[in-house]
C-alpha cells in the first residue's frame, strides 16, 4: 500500500514539473523561454516636472524585476522590454470644507508604458497608468513631493509588474 502511494506521489510531481510557465511568490508568471528584461528611461513629458521622477520611476521598475524574476537585465532589447513617458504630474484639490477651503490636495502622476513581450505578442501592451497621493492642503507641494513620490512610483510599479507579469 505504501509503494502506491509513494507512486502516485511521484507520479504527480512528475507531472507537476511538465508546467510551461514559471510561478515564484511574487505572483509572477513569467514565460519559461523568458530570460531577459530591458527598462528604457522613462523622460518627464508633463507641463509639470518633478526634477527626481524619471529616474525614480526608471530605477524602481528596473528593481522590481531585478529582484521579484529570475530575469537578466539587458539594456535593450529584453524578452521583457519597457519603454515609455511621464504624461502627467499635477496637484489638484481633492476635498473641500463647507466653507469652500481646500483641505486635501492630491498629487497625480500619469505616465504611458510600452511593454513588448518577445516571447508571447498577445501579451505585448501599450497602456496609461496613473496613481495619486493625497496631502494637507496647507503644505506645499515641494514639502511633500519628496515623501509622495516614492509612494506614488510604488503603486505605478506594482500595476505595471501585475499587468506584464501576471495572468491573471
Amino acid at each position: 500500500m505504501k509503494k502506491s502511494v509513494f507512486i502516485a506521489i511521484l507520479s504527480a510531481l512528475m507531472m507537476l514539473t511538465a508546467c510551461t510557465v514559471k510561478y515564484s511568490l511574487s505572483g509572477a508568471s513569467i514565460p519559461p523561454d523568458a530570460k531577459t528584461f530591458s527598462v528604457a528611461y522613462f523622460p518627464n513629458n508633463a507641463p509639470m516636472v518633478a526634477p527626481v521622477l524619471s529616474a525614480t520611476l526608471t530605477d524602481e521598475l528596473t528593481q522590481r524585476f531585478a529582484t521579484r524574476t529570475n530575469l537578466a537585465q539587458v539594456e535593450e532589447g529584453g524578452d521583457f522590454a519597457f519603454e515609455g513617458e511621464i504624461v502627467g504630474y499635477s496637484s489638484t484639490t481633492s476635498s473641500v470644507s463647507s466653507g469652500d477651503y481646500a483641505l486635501q490636495n492630491r498629487l497625480t502622476i500619469a505616465i504611458k508604458v510600452k511593454f513588448t513581450n518577445a516571447i508571447d505578442d498577445k501579451m505585448s501592451f501599450n497602456r496609461n497608468f496613473s496613481a495619486y497621493a493625497d496631502y494637507d492642503s496647507t503644505k506645499l507641494l515641494t514639502e511633500v513631493e519628496g515623501e509622495l513620490i516614492p509612494q506614488i512610483v510604488e503603486q505605478l510599479v506594482t500595476d505595471i509588474f501585475q499587468a506584464a507579469a501576471s495572468n491573471w
